[in-house]
This record gives structure tokens, sequence and C-alpha cells, in this order.
């Protein structure tokens, strides 16, 4: 029996999924499949990475609900490309739907899956699923790609009409699953990982609170954002969803959801970014990149309690405020001079909701060298980020419980002889 396969990544739901919507409703029956990438777990240090427990917590739901309709997931734990010729030997596959990832690691491996496919004459479809405009749907007139944000979300918004929010009903086609009884799915100790304790955010979007995000969101003391960056990180909400509760809801929240996609569209336009600065004039800069300074940023001992605070958050939880996260990124790349790169990196390792687009353009946006960044004398003095947000120290005394006590340690570095060193240190780089 010819075969269609449905390859699930960063699109870990059974509604509204555009891949899967448009293989469901072909004439062949859908075999869903995952692969633990090795490619990628291999480069995780952490081994109770969370947000690997989270993905396998999502792929035996979906295998639940697969099974209740008959179906189920076929895993497996290797290379794509290993995964593909098993699969390949043991079925007549006749096509391959998936939903397109835009970083330079999942471009190259679907260019070498769609090659491997089309040797065995069989057909390789992609689908835009994570965005609601993706790769070169949002550009300047002449077709040329956006590098600042405001023109770009405007035409965004003029080009944003009912149907890009329009829902794929997956339903009425789930009788087109590929029957099968149930599978046997790795465990995470099997995929070399361990198991957490702490639950994860709910994917339902919160009305009130989104209501609120333009009131609440720089707060770190309150519940004001929306705790949805691992959803839309591994696609277990539609963003076709929840562009629609923003458009109704709040025009500040709807910003950010297109903040989120203009740096997916520098990521694909502009993939030298992983590794370069955008402003390359920037590369020049001779950072200080000291070591030891940098584990006290990373450990929360700086001695300035707001980016304390934040590092502790990150280091507990997976998760950082979104105002000190900025605080943050400020600190290490502009008082301590350290290197963009390394901060991107740490946030890597560590933030439940990494998106390698959202943390490189925000990293560089801090570190100044970024499209559309702040200038580079915009420097942000943690004591006044301290006094706006958290006046009453309910942030600083939940994660720097030692903060005003002999057992805090003492600023790292005086905030205006650090303002002063990075200026020439800019100025020095860029008057070159």
């Amino acid at each position: 029996m010819k075969t269609a396969v449905f390859w699930f990544r960063r699109d870990l739901r059974l509604d509204d999924n555009a891949g899967l919507y448009h293989a469901l409703k072909g004439d062949l029956s859908v075999l869903p499949i995952f692969i633990f990438d090795t490619a990628i777990l291999d480069e995780l240090e952490e081994k109770a990475d969370k947000r690997v427990v989270f993905i396998h917590e999502q792929i035996l739901a979906l295998d639940r609900q697969l099974q209740k309709w008959g179906s189920a997931m076929q895993v497996f734990h290797g290379t794509p490309v290993e995964a593909f010729q098993e699969l390949i030997k043991a079925h007549d596959i006749a096509a391959v739907y998936t939903n397109r990832d835009y970083e330079p690691y999942a471009t190259q491996r679907d260019s070498t899956i769609a090659g491997l496919l089309k040797k065995e004459g069989i057909s390789f479809h992609t689908f835009k699923d994570q965005v609601i405009f993706d790769r070169s749907e949002v550009v300047k007139d002449d077709g040329t790609s956006y590098t600042v944000f405001t023109p770009y979300s405007k035409k965004w918004l003029a080009r944003l009409e009912d149907d890009h929010l329009k829902p794929y009903p997956i339903q009425k086609y789930k009788h087109n699953f590929f029957p099968s009884k149930k599978t046997v799915i790795p465990s995470l100790k099997q995929l070399g990982f361990v198991a957490g304790k702490e639950p994860f955010p709910s994917s339902t979007p919160d009305e009130a609170l989104i209501r609120h995000y333009d009131k609440t969101r720089d707060i770190p003391t309150i519940e004001g954002t929306t705790r949805l960056g691992i959803h839309l990180r591994f696609g277990t909400i539609s963003i076709r969803v929840l562009a629609s509760h923003a458009r109704q809801w709040n025009d500040t929240f709807l910003k950010e959801l297109i903040w989120r996609e203009f740096f997916m569209m520098i990521l694909w336009h502009f993939p030298r970014v992983v590794n370069t600065a955008f402003r390359e004039e920037y590369d020049r800069i001779v950072w200080r990149n000291k070591e030891t300074e940098f584990e006290r940023w990373c450990r929360g001992q700086t001695g300035y309690p707001i980016v304390d605070a934040g590092m502790r958050q990150l280091n507990a939880t997976g998760f950082m405020h979104n105002r000190v996260r900025m605080v943050a990124a400020s600190f290490l790349t502009k008082h301590l001079l350290i290197d963009w790169r390394w901060g991107e990196a740490y946030f890597a390792q560590k933030l439940l909701d990494y998106d390698l687009a959202a943390n490189n353009g925000n990293w560089q946006w801090s570190a100044g060298c970024g499209c559309d960044a702040a200038p580079y004398f915009r420097i942000f003095n943690p004591q006044r980020q301290t006094e706006k947000f958290d006046p009453d120290g309910k942030y600083l005394a939940q994660w720097v419980p030692e903060w005003g006590s002999d057992a805090y340690p003492e600023p790292m570095v005086d905030h205006a002889t650090a303002r002063d060193r990075c200026l020439a240190a800019y100025k020095k780089a860029l008057q070159r």
C-alpha cells in the first residue's frame, strides 16, 4: 500500500496543523513520525534538559490521541537520514509532508532529505505553519528584505487578512491516518536524558492577561507575560489561533508576535547572523571576555541585584522575565564588555523557550550590533531599571534573599566607569 509520511518537528499538535492537513487531504494513508535527532540532542550538555522532557511529553500525548484514532506515532532516535532510510525499507512511500523550519541547520537538513527522497522517486512537500508570513512574503516594494522593524510591522499588518488566520480542519480527515498498533517510543533514559519534575506552562491563552499585557509585561513580580514561548517554539499552540486572539485582545501583544516573525525573516535572509554581527563593523569591537566575570554573570553574583535575580531565575526555572533579559544582556555586553555570542550561547542552553531567531535577534539588539538595534550608547542603568520596574524590591527579595547583607557581593564594576569604558571601546571600533 502506497503511503504518505507526515514528519512532525516544530508543530507538535494535531489541530490546525498546515502540513498535516495537506497530507491527510490527499489520497494516501498518512504515517505520522517524529525523529529525536541526534545531531541536535548530542549538542545538549545538560542531560536534565527540560526542553527534551517537554518534547517527549508532547510526543506521548500525540501518540495517545492517535491511538484513539486507530493510528500511532512512529518515533526514531538517530539522524534524519537514518530514519528515512529505515522508513523507505519498511514502507512503500510516495510522499513526505512537513512544515517549514527556517534555521540554517534545518534548511540544510531538509535539503539533504529532499535529495535522498528524490533519488527514491518520493516527493517532498513543505508548508508554512509556525508563522503567519514567512520568507519573502513581507518585503519592501523593490522585493528586498526589511531590516527595520517598524516598516516591516506596518506592511505585515497591512497584508493581514482573515484568511491568514483560518485554522486547518484536521478532524474531518482523521480517518486517513495510517492504521497502526501501538508502537514503542524510546524513554527519556534511552534517549540519554533524565526526567524533570516541574510542570510546564499552560498552552491555553489567558484572555484577561493578554488584554492587560501592555500594562503588565514589564513588571517581573507579577504574572504579566503569557509564558507561551515554549509552546510557540515547539508548535504546541497554533500561531493562527494566538494571532487571532491578539488581534482582538491587545495590539501590544500582537506586536510581539510580529517581532518574532521579523527575527525569523532576518535569519532566513541573513543566515550569517548566527555567527556574525548583523552590522558587520561591530565585529571589530575588542571584547574583554574575562572568563571569571562571565562565570559570575552566569551564576548571578555580579553585585547588581536585578541582573543576579534574572540569572538565578533563569538557572532555576528555564525562564527569565522579558524586561530583565534586556537588563542582563546589556550588563554582559556593555558593563563587562563580553561578546554577545557568549551570552546568547548561555541563554540557548538554559531557556525553555529558546528560539534561535529571537535569541540571536534580541542579543544583537542588546549589544547594539543587530538590525534595528538600540544605539550602542544606550546602556541600561541596572539601578534605575530596578527603581522603575521593581520599586518595592519584591523580585529581588524572591531571587536574591541575601541582598543587603554581608553575604551579598559588592558590585563587580562601577556603573559610570563601565559605561565610559564601553563607549570608548565601541567608538574606537566603529571609527576604524
